[in-house]
């Protein structure tokens, strides 16, 4: 098949979905899924790394298990476990960088920010995962080091929205395509990187690492005229 990237004509990203999350960050609890968008621009292939970080940024990572959409899916039924489960063609895992403190300052503002979770090579993603290989995605582990230590490593279990509802939220709003990549969230243990670090993510199903799913990226620094600079 071609890339994820190559397919992919959005990636949609659930906020808030692990309740410890929530509580690092400090955030409210959603009431029904949240969602933003990065573009498919971000997304860094399987050994196409390094992450680059820009200029005075605050790079944050987060770990997420990544649908890849294999069936166009349009004001979805919550309810209709079978029909959001058929619309998925595969599994991958994702790292949401995200630029923390531009994050930070846009939301004390009220403003939008897309700029903090969109720059080139934010969204690092392993090969593609066949469903056959992920029988329960609401029962997989995620995990993610940083230079061999864990950083975060936590159930599926553990989203407060599962994936029938995700789906849902995001159809009403807006049609999903074949292609599309929807990250499902992040587990608690989110925190920075810095130029030199080694990030390592994966995925392991009753136990056993799942080997298409493994992520291995550098972080690199940012050339050209971007530098952050309060707004």
């Amino acid at each position: 098949m071609a890339s994820i990237r190559d397919n992919a004509r959005k990636v949609v990203c659930i906020g808030r979905n692990y309740a410890e999350h929530i509580t690092e960050l400090n955030s409210a609890r959603p009431k029904q899924p949240f969602f933003f968008l990065k573009p498919p621009s971000s997304i860094v292939p399987p050994a196409s790394g390094p992450v680059l970080r820009p200029l005075g940024v605050n790079l944050h990572y987060e770990v997420e298990l990544a649908l890849i959409m294999g069936q166009t899916v349009r004001d979805l039924d919550a309810n209709d476990e079978k029909r959001a489960m058929e619309a998925i063609d595969g599994y991958a895992v994702g790292i949401d960088m995200t630029a923390r403190n531009v994050q930070d300052e846009a939301k004390k503002k009220g403003l939008p920010w897309s700029i903090a979770k969109g720059f080139d090579t934010f969204l690092p993603m392993s090969n593609y995962v066949p469903k056959t290989v992920v029988p329960d995605p609401h029962n997989v582990e995620l995990w993610l080091s940083v230079n061999g230590e864990v950083r975060q490593q936590d159930n599926t279990q553990l989203m407060l929205f599962p994936i029938p509802r995700i789906l849902a939220e995001i159809s009403q709003c807006m049609t999903l395509e074949k292609g599309d990549v929807v990250l499902t969230g992040t587990p608690k243990g989110v925190g920075s990187v810095v130029v030199g670090d080694v990030m390592t993510a994966g995925l392991r199903v009753n136990g056993m690492e799942v080997g298409e799913a493994r992520i291995e990226v550098k972080v690199q620094q940012k050339g050209g005229r971007y530098e952050y600079k309060a707004t």
